[in-house]
């Protein structure tokens, strides 16, 4: 098995931090890139205590100039970068009619552009290295649309293409590009969406899933290191939905 240097974007909380631990238990170097550099400082900690190398680097990813710095700064500690699983996110709930302006353009910045920096900024360490793997996390939102989430589903269906665009552009140098959207994943995230009242509570939410039961983030992070894996290099393009029948 290769050790490569992987930033996992998002890394400090919910599917980010299990996916860092399922590449770290891979044998790969770990940059941990959050905005809350506490949390990435704690995720670290834990990977290391698991014999993983391990970096926390603090950056917002719709800021084009602190992503730079970010992988600068893996670049320098850790070595080029060879894996990239954008998992980074923001999520906000309101009627089409009541999405603000500003509120479009903050999770467009973060799930999509967020996206696009933290590619285009890695990919050239891959090219030189003949070899890369990019899986970005989107969601079942961007398959199927989702009322009172407009905004976040457009941004995260930009993901789609953007995965099928670079995988074609790149997969003559050696690199895969795919997709994972999730759906049905208990993550802090889910459930501040639930105390607010914006999502179901985890029953109903079990009821309408066919194997009958959440996923975690161990389940996504289980498709996401096969992805990253030596074994999946005629894999590209694809989305891989990890939510338990839920969107076929």
């Amino acid at each position: 098995m290769s050790s490569r240097v992987a930033v996992v974007t998002g890394g400090a909380s919910g599917m980010g931090e299990a996916i860092c631990h399922e590449l770290g238990g891979r044998g790969h170097k770990l940059a941990v890139l959050d905005i809350d550099g506490q949390a990435a400082r704690r995720v670290c900690s834990q990977l290391r205590d698991e014999g993983a190398s391990a970096l926390a680097v603090v950056a917002d990813v719709s800021d084009r100039s602190a992503v730079e710095e970010a992988f600068a700064k893996v670049r320098s500690e850790l070595g080029p970068v060879h894996i990239l699983v954008t998992s980074a996110g923001l999520v906000d709930f309101a009627p089409f009619t009541e999405i603000t302006p500003q509120a479009w353009d903050r999770l467009i910045a973060v799930n999509l552009t967020g996206t696009f920096h933290c590619c285009q900024v890695a990919v050239p360490d891959m090219v030189e290295a003949g070899w890369g793997r990019i899986v970005m996390i989107s969601s079942s939102s961007a398959q199927r649309g989702s009322p009172k989430m407009a905004h976040y589903a457009a941004a995260k269906g930009g993901l789609l293409s953007l995965t099928k665009s670079l995988a074609r552009e790149y997969g003559p140098l050696g690199i895969t590009v795919n997709n994972v959207p999730p759906s049905g994943i208990e993550t802090p995230m889910q459930h501040k969406s639930q105390a607010a009242g914006f999502l179901p509570p985890n029953e109903q939410m079990a009821g309408s899933i066919p194997v009958g039961h959440l996923g975690t983030g161990d389940d996504i992070a289980a498709a996401v290191g096969f992805l990253c894996s030596e074994r999946a290099g005629f894999i590209t393009g694809q989305v891989l939905g990890v939510n338990g029948g839920q969107v076929l």
